[in-house]
């Protein structure tokens, strides 16, 4: 039970479905995780919400014996060798162009690189993606119910949900873990479309010469003036940042120093991804939690484009050969 452990879930108490059909109406959605038939949320149309959170102390239940089958009774507490720290380098900035987003491709555990080659970016729909920042696995997950529940959203309502409203989605479903170890910090970097399409919901084999002749449920979607790119950070303590240019993780201070002093709305898109690129490479040279390689996605109103995974030592190089083309220019200056 090393996982057990890791996860600060010793002291967790879990309940079966029969001890908890007394007090199920004193409990909230959030507590569906422990029982054999999962209850739905007439909130969220019957779906069922798969979220856990540990048993405060002052709960209801803690007063219950545990019970002889729980994990709890068969635990051994294993020690960390060292404390699992975590770092990235994340980066997203608008310009006249759209939306860039870039990430390193290295996932570390403390001193060990887990794994050299991991995917920071994950497209959400065919305008979001979201750049990630934290535990492995938390993101992960979160990242898998965000993308069920806009897919859900689009089903329902035929359009997708913005970007604003799919930022206060995922803050109010990350508040109720506020102090706990969860650690997720997501970056959403999309592009709202201008929704002027009318979606009727009637059958298929319904004439146009009947259509005036029968009720026909119509929604036509007014044009957003808020339509265009965004970028809004949010953490696992349900705190919201809108921006113009958002840097997560470890790397971010050598990130910013690079952005800063480059970014300008007038960039073109070929100087927007050398920018990108440059910014990742340097947080990478100084964070020994980032490094390997970068992801790189270009968001527009087309949607967004990924360009091919790149290895930071190809922009070392690169930057080795601006540095002896400066220094041959000088030099060819004070000849002359």
């Amino acid at each position: 039970m090393a996982l057990q452990d890791v996860c600060s879930l010793s002291n967790t108490e879990w309940f079966s479905a029969s001890s908890l059909e007394a007090t199920a109406h004193q409990r909230t959605d959030f507590y569906n995780f422990g029982l054999r038939t999962l209850k739905k949320s007439e909130r969220n149309s019957g779906v069922p919400l798969h979220f856990f959170l540990p048993t405060p102390s002052d709960s209801l239940f803690s007063h219950r014996p545990t019970f002889p089958f729980s994990p709890v009774n068969h635990s051994v507490t294993v020690r960390r060798p060292f404390p699992l720290s975590h770092g990235t380098t994340t980066l997203g900035f608008i310009f006249q162009g759209g939306v860039i987003a870039a990430a390193d491709t290295r996932a570390s555990a403390g001193g060990l690189v887990a794994c050299p080659g991991v995917h920071k970016i994950t497209a959400i729909h065919s305008h979001l993606v979201v750049t990630s920042s934290g535990s492995g696995a938390d993101c992960m997950l979160w990242e898998r119910i965000l993308t069920r529940e806009i897919r859900l959203y689009q089903l329902r309502h035929r359009q997708h949900l913005s970007i604003r409203g799919t930022a206060k989605l995922l803050s109010f479903m990350l508040h109720p873990f506020k102090g706990t170890d969860v650690c997720v910090a997501l970056t959403l970097c999309g592009w709202d479309k201008e929704a002027g399409n009318t979606v009727f919901s009637k059958k298929s084999d319904i004439s146009s010469a009947d259509i005036s002749s029968q009720t026909v449920t119509a929604k036509t979607s007014s044009v957003s003036t808020n339509s265009g790119p965004k970028l809004i950070y949010v953490c696992s303590d349900g705190a919201r940042l809108q921006g113009d240019i958002i840097s997560v993780g470890s790397g971010s201070p050598y990130a910013y120093g690079v952005l800063d002093g480059g970014l300008r709305w007038s960039l073109t898109k070929d100087e927007a991804i050398s920018l990108a690129r440059e910014a990742v490479f340097r947080a990478t040279h100084r964070d020994a939690y980032s490094g390997n390689n970068v992801d790189l996605f270009h968001i527009t109103a087309q949607g967004w484009k990924q360009r091919e995974r790149e290895d930071l030592k190809e922009e070392y190089y690169r930057d080795m050969k601006r540095r002896e083309n400066q220094v041959n220019e000088r030099k060819s200056d004070k000849t002359e």
